[in-house]
């Protein structure tokens, strides 16, 4: 999963990876599993913020994002929560069967692009599904900061509910509403309604299922856009981060830390060509929108077919399994 950037946390270049101990794991909800990461000489971890993900490798070479859920005050561990889904392309099945406590993985440093605003006078939190990952992150940061907010969290049903004795506790201080709406949208929460008022100071953080999102979308235009903040677990409907090939133009893709150059022809996309001249990168998605591969460039004028960037972003990164040069025969200088 992966967000429209934010300003306040942009770590977004740290690629050091890290060796992990499942120290945990443990019985969340139907399908829902939360793992435990600790470091195995039992050091502290890098810090993060709320909102904030890792890249997990898994032994059968698939790289995925989950989103920390645990107090970004808690430096001894971190904690993901990760669903079983029915059609895993083997990210979340691989978690789920062959994952143990004991084992090490090896994850990045978490990056941010969700992160809370520091600006904000009130907090407006939704949750559909799983992504209430992140969102438990911010609703332990906020209560911390004693700044005003409100969770909506948007489940099937009580057993496919994680964090429901968290959740339950901020129900009865009037800190959240959960709604189970039994698989009929129409019983689910009216966005409408929540999101009609919007007062100058108030920031909205949203993450889950595509439904979910585009209902979350449709239900605010009048909010500014710099007022939204959204978590994606995969490419926005109707965008395709791949360029149709019969409008995409051949370019050069130039490494400044090595100085060599490489052609990438229309078909190929910049991470194609690196892979075949021995250099190693790490990709998961492929479509632009989940961040691993974000890369910061130094020349040039990319074609940017992402998801996550926004026009400040574009004017430093790339993401580069989708963007291309703006015209034939450009390079594009990379920071590799």
């Amino acid at each position: 999963m992966v967000a429209m950037p934010n300003k306040n946390n942009r770590n977004v270049l740290n690629k050091k990876k890290l060796n992990v101990r499942v120290q945990s794991i443990s019985y969340l909800a139907e399908d829902i599993l939360a793992f435990e990461f600790v470091d195995p000489a039992g050091m502290e971890l890098a810090p993060f913020a709320a909102g904030g993900h890792i890249d997990v490798h898994l032994a059968n070479g698939l790289i995925r994002q989950y989103s920390l859920c645990n107090d970004p005050a808690e430096a001894h561990h971190y904690v993901v929560a990760v669903l079983r889904e029915p059609n895993s392309r083997g990210g979340s099945a691989a978690m789920h069967q062959e994952v143990f406590v004991g084992n090490e993985l090896t994850i990045s440093q978490p990056r941010n692009h969700f992160a809370l605003s520091k600006h904000a006078g009130r907090h407006v939190l939704l949750a559909g599904g799983i992504g209430v990952t992140p969102i438990m992150a911010m609703v332990a940061e906020l209560s911390r900061r004693g700044e005003p907010f409100h969770l909506y969290y948007c489940t099937r049903s009580p057993e496919r509910t994680a964090f429901m004795p968290e959740i339950n506790t901020l129900a009865e201080k009037g800190l959240a509403t959960l709604i189970h709406d039994r698989g009929n949208p129409s019983a689910g929460l009216d966005f409408g309604r929540v999101l009609a008022d919007y007062t100058i100071g108030d920031h909205l953080y949203y993450c889950g299922p595509g439904g979910f999102l585009a209902a979350v979308e449709a239900a605010s235009p009048h909010w500014p856009t710099e007022a939204k903040h959204c978590e994606r677990f995969a490419a926005a409907d109707g965008v395709d981060a791949r360029a149709d090939t019969d409008d995409q133009v051949g370019f050069d893709v130039q490494l400044s830390r090595s100085g060599k150059t490489f052609r990438v022809e229309p078909g190929q996309t910049i991470v194609d060509v690196l892979r075949e001249h021995g250099i190693d990168v790490d990709t998961s998605c492929r479509e632009g929108y989940c961040g691993t591969c974000l890369t910061r460039y130094l020349a040039g004028r990319p074609a940017h077919h992402d998801t996550v960037l926004d026009e400040e972003d574009r004017e430093v990164y790339v993401m580069i399994c989708c963007a291309r040069a703006e015209s034939e025969g450009e390079c594009l200088v990379l920071d590799i």
